[in-house]
């Protein structure tokens, strides 16, 4: 018994001794010219008992102590974390060639295809080639132009169901039917598939994102503590194998058939109408024997997978934000309308082109997407040496970029808690001396779709998802919920800032101007 009493106070005298050590080394490196503040870590686990389930939450709560740039460990990985506009340009501009590769995981090299995946390939020859692609072909504005009529279709589907729900007064969930407006536009734009219809292979892709979802929003040891690094304690290795063999058997079989419909377009010499889903386009590419790189069928299946990730959550939840904060602010509500009764009328359904004349509703998204942006931390990780802000961060060094903590920055945002449009709203003599404030990465309070190189490539197709989607919404029907007609605005577990309880509402309608479209 005394020598297991010995054991127990030899270890907890180490264990002490280890705290110790660690809080004296911090303050002797946490100066000037050494690594930003930070607080004391465990042994092994570092800094990961901090992060709760909400991790921008709990960051933003531990930069109010330490600053806009902390330095944590998440068990053996080095992290910095920046939170202000100043310090997030000092990474993504002043020395963005230094942050311009993303952390690779677990989950990302099993189902991404690893290096063939655009999203997380290493900045080089294949990620300049995929990004200058996108730009100009894949998500280019003549592509989106010529599949506008499939934006359109799905949008005033949604309107016709919910239409059809208001006539029997049934209650909607909004989470749920953006979701699934979202996924038909994209997998229709690159497989011409519907996700909600009879096609089974689109149904599998509309379970497979979220599944692959759910995954990659979880936190994977294996990824963070050292020893772990060729363990599966969590069986997540397993499953994201399973996940990713049904989604490549699944895209297999679809690029077989799109391979089936050009080989019989070329034979019997018929062009078809011209318009091309994105698997089409990248096709053509992969076949181009002029092109700056080859394409491969990983290359190909890794950009669908992005573009459904990428495209279906994020517009979706970005759209029910908005309309969880209209309905708590009926009078913002109501100007959004008037500005829609205006410019459109009530004869027709809004339509994208409109768009430029709803500087009001414009206004909406972008304030929902500074309360509420659908990627609340960027990640990169540095590839070599630099000074941020006169501190040493070295190379290999992870980095999150708090964008939640930004847009709530009392020191460029008046209220910042509130919701208020308003804000982004020029006058006359404003527009004359300054530029508005955009979302594409120009000003560094307003992080929503990232900055810079590594920005999102998809900003314009999620913006006229979002925005049409909600301007027809707006106009087409009141939305009312059961209760005291507040709607709760926690906020849930995930990388997309999903809400805590999904948006039930009833539609009440007020026009159907898509019935004569």
């Amino acid at each position: 018994m005394a020598n297991l009493h010995d054991y127990t106070l030899v270890i907890f005298i180490l264990f002490v001794s280890t705290i110790v050590v660690k809080v004296v080394f911090s303050k002797t490196r946490n100066t000037k010219g050494g690594l930003p503040p930070s607080p004391v870590a465990l042994p092994i686990l570092g800094h990961l008992h901090l992060l709760g389930p909400i991790p921008h939450q709990a960051l933003y709560k531990l930069s109010s102590k330490y600053g806009p740039l902390m330095h944590l460990n998440f068990g053996s990985v080095s992290c910095v974390i920046a939170s202000s506009a100043e310090i997030a340009k000092e990474f993504l501009k002043t020395h963005e060639l230094s942050f311009l590769d993303r952390p690779n995981s677990v989950a990302m090299n099993i189902i991404t295809y690893g290096s063939a995946d655009f999203s997380f390939a290493p900045y080089g020859p294949y990620w300049k080639f995929m990004k200058k692609l996108c730009m100009s072909e894949l998500l280019g504005g003549r592509t989106l132009e010529q599949l506008f009529p499939v934006r359109q279709e799905e949008i005033q589907r949604f309107l016709q169901s919910m239409f059809c729900k208001s006539k029997t007064g049934e209650s909607v969930n909004l989470n749920e039917e953006l979701i699934k407006v979202a996924n038909n536009v994209i997998s229709r734009m690159t497989m011409s598939r519907r996700c909600s219809d009879t096609d089974n292979e689109a149904n599998e892709v509309r379970e497979l994102i979220h599944e692959i979802a759910e995954l990659t929003g979880k936190f994977n040891l294996s990824d963070y503590i050292s020893f772990c690094k060729n363990l599966d304690l969590q069986g997540f290795k397993k499953r994201l194998e399973d996940v990713h063999k049904r989604f490549d058997d699944m895209t297999e079989k679809i690029m077989k058939e799109h391979e089936d419909i050009r080989r019989k377009t070329k034979e019997t010499g018929s062009g078809g109408d011209g318009v091309k889903d994105l698997l089409h386009i990248l096709l053509d590419i992969s076949e181009d024997v002029n092109a700056e790189m080859k394409l491969t069928r990983e290359n190909i299946k890794a950009f669908i997978l992005d573009i459904f990730v990428a495209g279906t959550d994020t517009s979706a939840i970005t759209t029910e934000w908005a309309i969880a904060e209209l309905i708590n602010h009926p009078e913002i509500f109501k100007k959004a309308r008037e500005e829609i009764d205006f410019a459109v009328g009530k004869t027709r359904l809004v339509a994208e082109s409109d768009i430029t004349n709803l500087p009001y509703l414009q206004a909406i998204v972008k304030e929902t997407l500074r309360l509420h942006p659908t990627g609340p931390l960027i990640l990169r990780e540095s590839t070599e040496d630099c000074k941020i802000a006169g501190y040493n961060i070295p190379a290999n060094t992870r980095l999150f970029v708090n964008v939640w903590a930004i847009g709530r920055d009392p020191k460029h945002w008046e209220n910042p808690l509130e919701f208020r449009p308003e804000r982004f709203v020029m006058n006359e003599d404003e527009k004359s001396g300054k530029s508005q404030i955009d979302v594409r990465g120009q000003h560094f309070h307003l992080l929503p779709f990232g900055s810079g190189r590594r920005g999102c490539p998809g900003t314009s197709l999620a913006l006229q998802v979002v925005q049409t989607t909600l301007a027809s919404m707006i106009q087409c029907f009141d939305w009312k919920v059961d209760g005291n007609g507040e709607v709760d605005m926690t906020e849930g577990a995930g990388l997309t800032l999903p809400r805590a309880h999904p948006l039930v509402c009833i539609p009440v309608a007020r026009l159907t101007p898509f019935t004569s479209s």
